[in-house]
């Protein structure tokens, strides 16, 4: 296997441990994958496989196109592998997907309820509400479950419009959140943000159920200041604060 194949591999074992550090996944719980674009690779966490015994190694690899394992390590990929590459055929610009289970995000999406953005917390990262997408029907459920949960995730996003790197989040409907990033890094680090603009709005809406969402204005300039064409927020490229 290849050097670049096999830093991709550390590199999604270690976006699949990091959920476990923030506390967003117990059990073999949740899934981080990453793909080589120009191999047409998918890395993958192994399906059932404890967090606790996880090794690069183990990482699956599989093709883009048809999700064929490509690697003799004999483990089986996650069972959400489908899921996963649905959104990589259909975004060019995801580099890193993540599964989570966490409470508070899941709680909206069993509540079928998308995540309302109330405070620039929210809109630093997420440029509005995080949608959550309509339910399976007992077809798409019993035939294809896992890819049809990933075609839910793509018609949910394009219905409306969303960039999905302004929108990195959806909640499946009944089921929980699926994040994802530029590398699997960055969707790990967008399924702990999403966790933590979950626990704030389920807090708000408990002190004050008719608590309205963000001003339009507010959170153009919280998102767009730090994502937009004229982003200021942050270091240029190259400097340090010693330089």
């Amino acid at each position: 296997m290849n050097a670049a194949l096999e830093k991709l591999k550390a590199a999604v074992c270690a976006a699949n441990l990091e959920l476990v550090r923030n506390g967003l996944v117990i059990l073999t719980w949740g899934n981080v994958s990453g793909i080589d674009r120009e191999a047409g690779l998918v890395v993958i966490k192994p399906s059932g496989v404890s967090y606790d015994e996880m090794t690069p190694r183990q990482m699956v690899v599989v093709r883009m196109s048809d999700g064929e394992v490509m690697d003799r390590e004999g483990l089986k990929p996650s069972s959400d592998t489908p899921t996963h590459l649905a959104l990589y055929r259909a975004f060019p610009k995801i580099g890193g997907v993540a599964h989570t289970h966490s409470p508070a995000a899941t709680a909206f999406a069993q509540a079928m309820r998308e995540l309302p953005c109330l405070g620039t917390t929210h809109a630093d990262h997420f440029y509005g509400a995080v949608p959550v997408t309509d339910p399976l029907t007992d077809a798409e459920i019993r035939d294809g479950y896992e890819a049809n949960t990933g075609e839910a995730i793509v018609r949910r996003l394009r219905r409306d419009g969303r960039d999905p790197m302004a929108m990195p989040a959806v909640l499946v409907s009944g089921h929980g959140p699926f994040t994802w990033g530029r590398d699997a890094a960055h969707a790990a680090e967008n399924s702990r943000v999403l966790e933590e603009c979950a626990r704030m709005a389920r807090d708000t809406l408990l002190l004050h159920p008719g608590q309205a969402p963000l001003s339009q204005t507010l959170l153009d300039k919280h998102f767009l200041r730090k994502h937009g064409a004229g982003a200021y927020y942050g270091q240029s490229p190259g400097k340090t604060p010693n330089s």
